[in-house]
């Protein structure tokens, strides 16, 4: 599965108002339900802006790219020349400057005016981080405000394309004319303009270096590479990071799926998943030739992991590798599979934090088991922020590596408002220090350790709300973007407009960031909007609770949509999902 993003998702805004696109068209396919099965990038997960979510395969960004805008006035295919300075700033600069403690840190980051921005279809996954980096800003796909947010910028011309990625969204986003005025204007001369974003390719990277933009995220193969579950495994196992006791192999019937099966003692009742994945929708439940038959399609002529089905508890947790070790941020459950919120069984839909997710052994074993796997990436070449899936083992307590993903996720929404960011700085500016050029001390077991504290004090939760019935429909009115209470008749209602969640008080409020607006289209799978709240979602029984399907209920009520005919043309929405 895949989240991450929001994603995913996971899984999705703008300095100055945004003209309304032109429309985009197509003619809708004989069989919309088709469509909307075909994953095209986490609004989210998110994600769906955020959104969880694996590294789609396809690309055709070639043909996107291939009539290119000219490049702005100034171009930064070379090195700019260095603006002139003063004594003093020569002088300052030629001393090495160090960070020695957390004070300096978070000093640094409120201070440097250095431009940093976050492209995807949505902002959702870091959302709330120009609180802490000054430089820090958005560009997205999706104008989930309406041009209100100082810190979000949406390009006006937006022609249709048929993107299948979030890769191509980003790449679109990169090379878009408004983007690239709008990312001269806030870069001073002589400074190269930091970007970052979920999902990305090597073409993405050509397009960093003609621009003169720094992509500060690790190299594009090597990310693909440990996308792989079986690498993953791989080098998991090198570490002595364990998984569940599983095989890796390729089968064609499920008589060959039994001799691997027995030989290995996992018995019958299993989980088959292919290397490759976005939101559950590569792993397989199978207990039954019948049932193997049914998806055998998709694993024939594939290297799959084939694991012994276990009773467990999904958890999530991000960190970030810096040069001076594993940081580990907090541990989170997953929202997963609910009919309310996606269409797809075992797809993920949201996080939630809370004291008791897990018990204090459990907590620890989670954060060594996470952070001895970022040490082994480190030897790899892997730097900066990750993610991965943690299976908790209810029957036995033992904890083991669900699967990596290497790229900021949906989960990010919460690691970056709890206790252990505000106590220090979120994790994600972790990943900004490791790439900022500054030389700086820091203490890994005292942050893992406080961090670690802090976690069991704290709770969050968000959820992404998918369309889940299988219609195509024209979307005629949608709730706004911002701030939602509980009115004293119990209703849930929109409040005011708001930039981000980070002030949300109690589960009385929650903070809803709209996605698809009137004039888009809605489909099986599509990504809403995502909600966020201090309050549970899901009960101990694992299914939501009565308040969760009371917002969920409540944000579906405020959609109006109009059902499109099989003749009628539709503009299909970009992919939202950055998780």
């Amino acid at each position: 599965m895949v989240r991450k993003a929001a994603s995913s998702g996971a899984e999705a805004t703008q300095e100055t108002t945004a003209a309304k696109p032109a429309a985009r068209t197509r003619k809708a396919p004989a069989k919309p339900e088709a469509a909307v099965e075909q994953e095209t990038v986490s609004p989210v997960t998110t994600v769906s802006p955020a959104v969880k979510t694996a590294t789609p395969r396809a690309s055709s960004t070639k043909s996107t790219l291939a009539k290119r805008i000219p490049a702005p006035r100034r171009s930064r295919t070379s090195k700019p020349a260095p603006r002139n300075r003063s004594k003093a700033e020569a002088k300052a600069s030629a001393a090495a400057r160090r960070l020695k403690n957390m004070s300096e840190i978070r000093h640094y980051f409120r201070t440097d005016e250095s431009p940093v921005f976050f492209v995807g279809p949505s902002s959702f996954n870091l959302l709330g981080l120009d609180r802490w980096v000054r430089g820090f800003s958005y560009i997205a796909y999706y104008d989930s405000w309406e041009g209100t947010h100082p810190r979000v910028f949406t390009p006006s011309d937006r022609p249709y394309v048929e993107f299948q990625s979030g890769e191509e969204i980003n790449n679109w986003l990169l090379t878009n004319h408004e983007v690239r005025a709008h990312i001269e204007q806030r870069t001073p001369s002589g400074v190269h303009p930091k970007v970052v974003m979920v999902f990305f390719d090597e073409e993405t990277e050509h397009i960093c270096q003609e621009l003169g933009y720094e992509l500060i995220l690790p190299p594009a193969a090597l990310r693909e590479r440990l996308d792989s579950k079986m690498e993953t495994t791989r080098i998991a196992q090198s570490a002595g990071v364990h998984s569940v006791p599983n095989v890796m192999t390729t089968v064609e019937t499920w008589s060959d799926v039994l001799k691997v099966t027995k030989s290995a003692k996992l018995g019958t009742d299993l989980v088959i998943q292919t290397a490759y994945g976005d939101s559950g929708k590569t792993t397989y439940f199978v207990t039954s030739e019948e049932e193997f038959d049914a998806v055998a399609e998709h694993l024939k002529g594939e290297e799959v992991k084939i694991m012994k089905r276990i009773n467990n508890r999904p958890i999530a947790v991000e960190a970030v590798i810096t040069r001076h070790g594993t940081i580990v941020g907090p541990c989170m459950t997953e929202i997963t599979g609910h009919k309310a919120l996606t269409p797809y069984r075992g797809g993920w839909a949201g996080n939630e934090m809370y004291p008791d997710v897990l018990d204090d052994p459990a907590r620890h074993a989670t954060t060594e088991l996470v952070r001895k796997l970022g040490d082994r990436l480190a030897n790899e070449g892997y730097r900066g922020f990750f993610e991965v899936d943690v299976l908790l083992d209810t029957d036995t307590d033992e904890v083991y590596l669900g699967e990596l993903n290497p790229r900021i996720s949906g989960a990010s929404a919460i690691t970056n408002v709890t206790a252990g960011a505000y106590a220090d700085v979120p994790l994600f500016v972790f990943h900004l220090l490791e790439y900022s050029g500054v030389e700086f001390d820091l203490d890994v077991d005292e942050v893992n350790a406080r961090w670690e504290e802090l976690a069991s004090e704290d709770e969050w939760s968000h959820m992404v709300i998918k369309h889940t019935d299988r219609t195509v429909e024209h979307i005629d009115a949608a709730p706004p973007t911002g701030l939602y209470v509980l009115d004293g008749q119990g209703r849930f209602v929109f409040a005011h407009r708001e930039l981000d969640w980070h002030l949300l008080n109690n589960e009385s409020e929650a903070f809803y960031l709209r996605i698809y607006a009137p004039g888009d289209y809605r489909w099986k799978g599509a990504d809403l909007g995502i909600l966020v709240t201090k309050g549970r979602l899901q009960g101990s029984h694992g299914g939501l609770t009565i308040h969760a399907r009371h917002l969920i209920e409540s944000i579906r009520s405020m959609y109006r949509a109009t059902p499109v005919p099989e003749s009628e043309p539709v503009k299909w929405p970009a992919p939202a999902k950055g998780n």
